[in-house]
């Protein structure tokens, strides 16, 4: 009869020697480059482990429950089966299990799990075939690592992290117990669907463990006694970048498919380094609340109950101390405190801000109630800066006390900052961060918005937002390709010019509004003088400027073909632009921003491994800009500079020696390195980087009162001389930049509003904040670069300070500061100056003065301000 069973069933079933070479469903990974994980994809969760890997324990509670005779048998136990099938023909109750290990591991990857009798059939001889096929171990091992536990955990690795946060070797006796009772009905025996079902059925499982003599008495007593304190876990994630772990997403599936991408178990590498993202994620956090604080309380999320404020004298400074612990409200229909409690737990917090409910108001201070049951005081440092918003223009007056702010039975939002917790809100502004290698392109950092789970658009890929200043070193660059050079003399003067198609004048200004007159080109970069980048564009012409922008890999069709790009109207993503930037730190090359390292599979092969374009002039044949001015530079004329030139020579060499290389991401075979395109010379990319280092520092001689500052001059507080940086803010401050690098890395930050209409605003001077506040018009200095500045004081100390030498090509003179011709003084008047070889001043500055390029506001050529 068996035999005649055998040959009915037998065309439909399945191949059991596919298990052989099973492939577990397992969830892709990301990790950071340092080893942390980052996010995980994948419908089912589970941590494949292999037998040995697992506690002795565990494999005994599993036997002891599903399958006692399990090395005993030979794939059915007869024993169960007669008892089912009495259970069976008496009641005609199929539910009655029977079933052993081998034969769950047939139905789990071949059959349904419906009663029925030719289902049970099929079990029995695929379970026969499956055992002549794998050892006893094999079969318990994939038992354990496909079972279905609950709450899209697959196996035990899986269910010991979603309802215990552990991994299987941390589990206790009683956890232990309560995974292995799973199988029997995962979705209602799991503790955080029922922890009193858990409990009942934990208890089955200890009692049958402890009458086939797995565990000791006193070992059984204490885990019968133990609460059930399981609740859900998600994956543990050791590194935050959710807007990184949504760009890998997307590159695998687009790379190998969605199947494959989330159920191969593929652990994918990321170029991120774990510490600096972390730095950029709070650099970028911190500068969103502090520009919300500055603009004012939009007020509580709710009110829970009424208070009235009662009669009060006094301000936080006057008040008396005694008087500090009496209540300043009368309070009416206060929830009790559980209700309290009950409505905190279905609140949502976001980031690091929590739910809070206020309870009591004093003089200067608050006691709020957060949904642990924690009562925390809000003193008055962390009240204090929340007068009223009205509009972003304009803030009401500072509070005088508590009062002023928070009442009873409001709903608020708290976070901690510098260990006290401070009164907050969820930032209504946006921002990026973005941070790369200049050398290879590898993403170190990129922070695309204050909270991905509030918004999944990535801001620093995805918004292409006007740049303001941040255009002008690629304006300038353009102009050292003609007849410009840094020490040439532009007119900074206002610029009135009429458009006969528009019927008006345009008249660009610069902001704030002052005007130097004659101005040296290095000096112009570095104040952001809008009125010489216009000029300068005119003199380039519009045309070959595009051109040489589109060098830097932007878009033609973002850079706009009238004036207003050399202010800045361009628009470009946060990535884009840091890009652009990184030309001028690595000596000229575009080199392509990438942020998958290599993929790596189960079997920790690796199947993909990234090949970037790296930034090496010593790697490529000289091109032939550089080969003309290596010729020029054979027999170098001799001037009265040339013991300086050779000096800085000798130091050149000396820290090209000396100097340790930059880590990267990704190493390239030296042999065969894969070389990124050169899009300006190694001379104009020395010569913008150099020239933005006077943004930072500033130039003349303040004790002879000739000083000047930089627009980024706040970056001297890094105290490293080898950072370029610039500023950006568009019109009406709607977009607020800054941009700045060193030889290692090259990092943008960008903020601005999510409607791209609506301006950043002022704000008003705060009587509570001191003289160390940040009030006036927002801008790229005052918004965008603290954040910048915040992240580059945690990673700078990772790299060493590394001057940029000057490469081949270039000369070094003394010039006089005001004519910008060469100076025989060594006074403050005077000070060197690079030059590519063959446009060095031939002039000495006492009876000369450098042609000014003037503009004469006459009506340009068509191609050039027709648009106007």
């Amino acid at each position: 009869m068996i035999a005649a069973m055998y040959f009915y069933v037998r065309n439909d079933l399945p191949d059991v020697a596919t298990l052989k070479e099973v492939k577990l469903q397992t969830p892709m990974q990301v990790y950071t480059a340092d080893g942390q994980l980052i996010s995980q994809f994948g419908e089912k969760r589970r941590i494949p482990l292999k037998l040995d890997e697992m506690p002795p324990l565990l494999i005994q509670a599993f036997l002891a429950i599903e399958d006692t005779r399990f090395y005993d048998h030979p794939g059915i136990d007869i024993i169960g089966i007669m008892r089912a099938a009495t259970v069976v023909a008496s009641s005609g109750d199929f539910s009655q299990g029977a079933s052993t290990i081998t034969q769950q591991l047939a139905r789990n990857f071949f059959l349904s799990r419906e009663k029925k009798v030719m289902r049970k059939i099929k079990e029995v001889f695929l379970a026969f075939r499956i055992e002549q096929l794998l050892s006893k171990d094999e079969i318990l091992e994939l038992y354990l690592n496909k079972i279905e536990l609950g709450h899209r955990s697959f196996g035990v690795g899986a269910a010991a992290q979603v309802y215990f946060g552990k991994t299987v070797d941390e589990l206790t006796l009683d956890e232990i117990a309560i995974i292995a009772g799973l199988p029997k009905a995962p979705s209602t025996l799991n503790p955080i669907r029922s922890a009193a079902n858990a409990k009942n059925r934990r208890d089955v499982v200890l009692t049958r463990m402890r009458a086939i003599d797995v565990i000791n008495e006193q070992d059984y007593r204490a885990a019968l006694a133990a609460p059930i304190t399981s609740k859900l876990h998600g994956v543990q994630i050791t590194a935050s970048a959710p807007y990184i772990a949504e760009m890998v997403r997307q590159q695998m599936v687009e790379r190998f498919g969605e199947e494959a991408a989330y159920s191969e178990g593929y652990r994918v590498y990321t170029t991120i380094n774990s510490q600096h993202q972390h730095a950029a994620k709070q650099a970028l956090q911190q500068n969103l609340y502090n520009y919300d604080e500055r603009h004012g309380y939009r007020g509580a999320v709710a009110k829970l109950w009424q208070a009235e404020l009662a009669e009060q004298t006094g301000t936080p400074e006057e008040s008396d101390p005694a008087q500090e612990q009496q209540p300043l409200f009368i309070e009416e229909n206060r929830p009790e405190h559980a209700e309290i409690i009950s409505y905190l737990a279905k609140q949502q917090g976001i980031e690091d801000l929590f739910p809070a409910i206020v309870l009591t108001v004093y003089n200067n201070s608050a006691d709020v109630l957060l949904a642990s049951d924690q009562i925390v005081t809000l003193e008055w440092d962390g009240l204090k800066w929340a007068r009223a918003f009205i509009t972003d223009e304009r803030q009401a007056v500072a509070p005088k006390s508590a009062a002023a702010i928070l009442a009873p039975g409001m709903h608020i939002l708290v976070r901690q900052q510098d260990e006290q917790w401070r009164l907050s809100q969820v930032p209504t502004a946006s921002s990026a961060l973005v941070a790369i290698n200049p050398e290879n392109g590898a993403i170190q950092a990129l922070v695309g918005g204050y909270s991905f789970s509030q918004s999944q658009f990535n801001r620093a890929t995805q918004a292409k937002r006007q740049v303001g200043s941040n255009i002008k070193p690629f304006i300038y660059s353009a102009a050292l390709e003609q007849d410009y050079t840094l020490a040439s003399i532009m007119n900074d003067a206002p610029i009135h010019q009429w458009d006969d198609n528009a019927g008006i004048a345009w008249r660009p200004r610069n902001s704030p509004p002052v005007y130097d007159g004659p101005i040296r080109i290095r000096e112009a970069l570095a104040k952001s003088k809008n009125v010489v980048s216009v000029r300068l564009l005119r003199g380039v012409g519009i045309d070959e400027s595009i051109r040489h922008l589109q060098r830097f890999g932007f878009a033609a069709d973002d850079l706009p073909r009238n004036e207003t790009l050399s202010l800045g109207s361009a628009s470009i993503t946060p990535l884009e632009l840091v890009t652009g930037y990184a030309v001028f730190a690595n000596g000229g090359f575009l080199v392509t921003p990438f942020v998958v390292d290599r993929v790596l599979n189960e079997q920790d092969e690796v199947i993909y491994l990234h090949s970037p374009q790296i930034a090496c002039a010593d790697c490529q044949a000289t091109s032939a800009a550089d080969d003309e001015l290596a010729a020029a530079s054979a027999e170098p004329e001799q001037t009265i500079d040339s013991e300086q030139q050779l000096f800085e020579l000798f130091n050149t060499m000396q820290q090209a020696d000396l100097t340790e290389p930059v880590d990267t991401a990704f190493e390239p075979d030296e042999a065969t390195p894969i070389v990124a395109e050169q899009v300006i010379s190694s001379q104009n990319a020395f010569l913008i980087a150099d020239a933005l280092t006077s943004s930072v520092w500033g130039g003349g001689d303040w004790s002879k009162g000739t000083g000047w500052n930089g627009t980024a001059w706040r970056v001297q507080r890094l105290k490293r001389r080898d950072i370029s940086a610039k500023t950006g803010t568009t019109n009406d401050s709607k977009d607020t930049w800054f941009s700045g690098f060193t030889t290692a890395t090259a990092v943008t930050t960008w903020v601005g509003f999510d409607d791209a209409n609506r301006s950043l605003g002022r704000a008003q001077w705060h009587a509570n904040m001191g003289q160390d506040q940040s009030a006036g018009t927002e801008s790229g200095a005052r918004t965008a670069l603290p954040a910048w500045l915040e992240y580059m004081t945690k990673v700078l100390p990772d790299y060493q300070e590394q001057p940029r030498p000057a490469p081949t090509g270039l000369a070094s003179v003394r010039i006089d500061l005001a004519t910008g011709l060469l100076s025989r003084s060594t006074d403050h008047t005077s000070s060197f100056e690079y030059f590519k070889i063959g446009t060095e001043p031939t002039q000495y500055s006492q009876n000369s003065v450098q042609q000014i390029h003037f503009d004469n506001d006459k009506k340009a050529e068509p191609d050039e301000s027709e648009l106007f």
